[in-house]
């Protein structure tokens, strides 16, 4: 049975899950049909001699079209300790892993990749350093011990910049660990309990840090290997989520994450209602010149700001349907919930619009006597309100199955 519901793992496993045990080893899995078998093997003989039965490992598959789940339910029977998850409703490796973390019995929860990248001869290390005291034990390719077998300049460069940016973005996070985009690590189940995880793409160690309560870290060189069998997973998508990331965690963290909390204001949903209104200011721009411009079609100018302004409000709605409000709107698809949130949507900005005029000629009469400052205020608190307004009217769920 596969966990559902918010990504937040439980103070102590769940009654259905079983006694509890030591240590838990989540293996997210994605077409791995030919490494499976080696890992869980390796993996088994190691935990064996170390912590025997007092240990579970548990492949967590995205339904690979391999069938990869299937290969390992198979293994279940030659080893006890494996347990098998087969994902059909989500994907994504973080949420894998954390899926894996809510089923599991330990009290140390793991993660190691499952196609033989993370050498698995390091758990034993990693272990010894959360016996002596340590929240969090991450394996490191920074520092003494750790390197990449043959990686590309281009690889390594990426690599780096990518730790370069999160310091800036996030230096009290990526700041702790000298390899923040680590995937093999252990953690206490109490650093990290109770508390809602929300990750993006791959780098779950990220999220680990910024929200979870982890005191003492300590990390264990290891050199990244390449892979033997299978096809590598990352792409361009990978350094696109992984800045995504960063910036929800630095919204949701720190100074921005406390204020969040107090005022109950989504600032993250509201930062990229910003960027959509950004693009519709330029949609509009290029439609108005089209339409109203001497050497285009030289129409009025009032009915040409009238097109251009609903065309504005037309790609604003594509965008913030499909993007800031997609939670919502993936509840409701249907073509007349579609059209019910564009109407509403349509009336809400030109209330906006009115609203803008009315501060604007405030501002500039009674306040500021500059018009291009007044404007900007009048512009900020227009935009609060569409927000807002659609937030509470436009996109919510109204019909329940």
């Amino acid at each position: 049975m596969v966990p559902t519901g918010s990504l937040q793992i439980p103070e102590s496993p769940l009654p259905s899950s079983g006694k509890a045990i030591y240590f838990s080893l989540v293996i997210p899995t994605y077409k791995e049909r030919d490494n499976i078998q080696r890992i869980v093997r390796i993996l088994s003989q190691l935990l064996d001699e170390y912590i025997p039965e007092d240990y579970e490992l548990i492949v967590v598959d995205d339904d690979s079209p391999d069938r990869t789940w299937e290969v390992a339910q198979s293994l279940t029977e030659d080893y006890p300790q494996l347990r098998v998850m087969r994902r059909q409703e989500e994907r994504g490796l973080s949420s894998a892993v954390i899926r894996g973390w809510q089923a599991a019995r330990g009290s140390i929860l793991g993660v190691i990749d499952g196609d033989l990248q993370h050498p698995p001869e390091v758990l034993q290390q990693l272990l010894n350093g959360i016996e002596q005291g340590a929240d969090l034990a991450v394996a490191s390719r920074n520092i003494e011990g750790g390197g990449v077998s043959s990686w590309s300049v281009v690889r390594r460069f990426l690599s780096r910049g990518a730790q370069l940016l999160g310091l800036i973005i996030l230096p009290n996070v990526l700041g702790r660990v000298s390899d923040p985009m680590s995937g093999y690590f252990m953690v206490r189940r109490s650093a990290i309990a109770n508390v809602t995880l929300n990750p993006v793409g791959y780098k779950i160690l990220l999220e680990v840090i910024g929200r979870g309560e982890v005191g003492k870290i300590t990390e264990v060189g290891y050199v990244f290997c390449e892979r033997k069998e299978g096809e590598s997973k990352v792409t361009w998508k990978q350094y696109v989520e992984y800045i995504h990331h960063l910036i929800r965690l630095r919204l949701s963290t720190g100074i921005l994450g406390r204020v969040h909390k107090q005022i109950n204001f989504p600032i993250g949903r509201f930062l990229r209602f910003g960027l959509v209104g950004l693009s519709g200011v330029f949609v509009d721009m290029v439609i108005l010149y089209l339409l109203s411009d001497p050497t285009t079609l030289a129409l009025p100018l009032t009915r040409s700001k009238i097109i251009a302004g609903e065309i504005a409000i037309f790609n604003n709605f594509l965008w913030n349907d499909a993007w800031t409000f997609a939670d919502v709107s993936m509840q409701q698809q249907e073509w007349h919930h579609r059209l019910k949130r564009f109407v509403k949507f349509n009336i809400i900005c030109l209330a906006g619009l009115l609203i803008n005029v009315l501060v604007l000629n405030l501002v500039f009469n009674f306040l500021i006597p500059n018009r291009y400052i007044a404007n900007l205020i009048a512009i900020a608190v227009a935009t609060v309100w569409n927000f807002w307004v659609n937030l509470k009217l436009s996109w919510r769920v109204t019909d329940v199955k």
